[in-house]
């Protein structure tokens, strides 16, 4: 059964791109759902066009940057990927009786959250979103925003009553990061372990101080 990862048009693909790596990596498949505005951040922050009728090698090309925006920098198969438009509401993501292991969303925005919150399903992301809670099925939203405002936050704890995990996309520094990759992949890591996919994107916290000091000699 593939994990649904959904791409919504909050500035971060970087984060996407490393959480859809990492599945593929770990031999997961995907089912990949792209939302009209990711298109729109997608373009401003790498150049890459991503179109329907050549969503493989625009994702390939996509998902071989680094977060520093250099062109082949990883070796990627994309083979484990289905991906399925944002308007097609008649998607396989949109029912129930679809075997899914869950949904990421990755990043999210304050827009995506709502939608989900109030259930409106206006787009297949949402739909997705909606039927991964009523399924029960694991649901993470790694939102992107800042600051939050009390609509935002109030949507945000009704996402967590309603079962859902939301992880902030927010890099922590005791891994001993030393790239802007780093701090890309510490977040996906954590939108992964929230999943409860096996990764290897950043070192682990092991109970020593000290060990996020890049200059320190072991």
């Amino acid at each position: 059964m593939p994990w649904i990862v959904g791409v919504s048009g909050a500035s971060g693909t970087p984060y996407a791109a490393a959480v859809l790596r990492a599945l593929l990596e770990a031999g997961e498949s995907v089912d990949l759902v792209v939302s009209r505005a990711s298109r729109l951040t997608l373009l401003d922050e790498t150049g890459i066009s991503f179109r329907d009728a050549h969503w493989r090698d625009d994702l390939r090309e996509w998902l071989a940057r680094g977060a520093d925006g250099k062109p082949g920098t990883f070796a990627v198969d994309v083979e484990g990927v289905r991906y399925w438009s944002a308007g097609d509401l008649a998607a396989g993501p949109s029912s129930g009786s679809y075997p899914a292991k869950g949904m990421l969303i990755v990043p999210a925005s304050t827009a995506g959250v709502a939608g989900v919150a109030l259930g409106l399903s206006k787009d297949l992301l949402q739909r997705a979103a909606s039927v991964t809670l009523k399924e029960r099925r694991p649901l993470v939203v790694a939102v992107r925003e800042a600051p939050l405002n009390g609509q935002t936050l109030r949507h945000l704890v009704a996402l967590d009553d309603a079962g859902a995990t939301v992880v902030p996309a927010s890099p922590a520094f005791y891994a001993g990061a030393t790239h802007i990759q780093d701090l890309v992949d510490f977040v996906a890591g954590r939108v992964l372990d929230a999943a409860g996919v096996e990764h290897r994107l950043y070192r682990r916290w092991r109970g020593e101080l000290g060990g996020g000091d890049a200059t320190r000699t072991t």
